[in-house]
């Protein structure tokens, strides 16, 4: 035989072309090439298909292979293919299969026609293999870069908001530069924390840690976290560590971590509400100097008071106890939708 630049090609013998089958780590079937049932007729499977689908090969030899296909067998990719197989022609695509068990896979085909010298097609090849984790890969893929698109331009919107909020409630340009950074890099830690979990979500902890490590002294706890482990998605995330990130900043300048004698305590909880889990956690300082009635709303009371409320539904109180400031939040942590 020639290839179509005229070298000549020496097949090896059908002994051979078996043993390199049957050896395959891709499953094989071989069909024969009537397309209305009850057929196509399954003739021949090699053990890479036994191996993927559960089924031994006298389970499967004379049926049809429609025996690994169920309800979420996508239906136009089944079209597609017959349309493609009436016309002689191969066919490529991906769908989900059902093993004998009833487990599911993601399968690539490969049919392609065998056809006698005067054109007939006689039987179909094909060649499948198992792409779940690839098509798994594909989809985290996918998600992550809407997911990304999203986080952008929520970010660009918060910068937005921080800036002109900043800008509002700054005396001057040193305490807006003062002010405007340390909101921006926090608001980057925070983006930091979730990307560098895979599953995109922050322990209110971590975001506690993050804020506070810096005030506790050697030998001497200043800070006090206590409660269980409660994962924060982005969404809830980025305006919480804002909050905390406020409230350490308020604490540092007019508050107990201003203070030698200062303690922080942070108390939080999950409730279980109609509308899903609660946390509900409490800032209370104690030991600080004596608290007093702001003459103006901070930007740290506006995103207490508004984001959290307006963006993700919290109820936020804030008391000007003796003692020091209290802070108590109810935050929902179902998503709206």
């Amino acid at each position: 035989m020639s290839d179509r630049d005229g070298a000549v090609r020496v097949l090896p013998d059908l002994g051979v072309l078996l043993a390199a089958v049957e050896a395959s780590g891709e499953a094989v079937l071989i069909t024969s090439a009537e397309l209305d049932e009850p057929g196509p007729r399954i003739e021949y499977v090699n053990p890479a298909f036994t191996c993927l689908t559960g089924y031994t090969v006298n389970e499967v030899i004379g049926r049809t292979p429609r025996i690994l296909q169920g309800p979420d067998t996508d239906r136009d990719v089944l079209d597609r293919m017959r349309t493609a197989l009436s016309a002689g022609e191969p066919f490529q695509a991906e769908t989900i299969n059902y093993r004998k068990d009833g487990t599911t896979y993601v399968v690539e085909w490969l049919i392609t026609p065998v056809r006698e010298p005067d054109g007939r097609i006689v039987r179909w090849i094909s060649a499948q293999r198992d792409v779940t984790q690839r098509r798994i890969a594909e989809d985290r893929q996918n998600m992550l870069v809407r997911e990304l698109h999203h986080r952008v331009k929520n970010t660009l919107a918060t910068v937005h908001a921080v800036l002109n909020a900043s800008q509002r409630s700054s005396m001057g340009m040193a305490e807006f530069r003062q002010a405007f950074t340390g909101r921006i890099a926090s608001l980057a830690k925070t983006h930091a924390l979730i990307t560098e979990d895979h599953t995109q979500v922050v322990p209110f902890e971590e975001l506690l840690r993050t804020e506070l490590q810096a005030y506790d002294e050697p030998g001497r706890s200043r800070v006090s976290l206590r409660g269980p482990s409660v994962p924060l998605a982005s969404e809830l995330a980025v305006p919480v560590g804002m909050a905390l990130h406020e409230l350490a900043t308020n604490a540092i300048r007019h508050g107990a971590l201003g203070d030698p004698n200062g303690r922080l305590e942070v108390i939080w909880s999950v409730e279980d509400a109609p509308t899903g889990q609660v946390l509900h956690w409490t800032w209370n300082e104690h030991d600080g100097p004596p608290t007093a009635l702001p003459t103006r709303e901070g930007f740290g009371s506006q995103l207490l008071n508004r984001v959290l409320t307006l963006q993700v539904g919290a109820k936020v109180d804030v008391a000007f106890d003796p003692d020091g400031l209290r802070v108590t939040v109810a935050l929902p942590l179902a998503s709206e939708g």
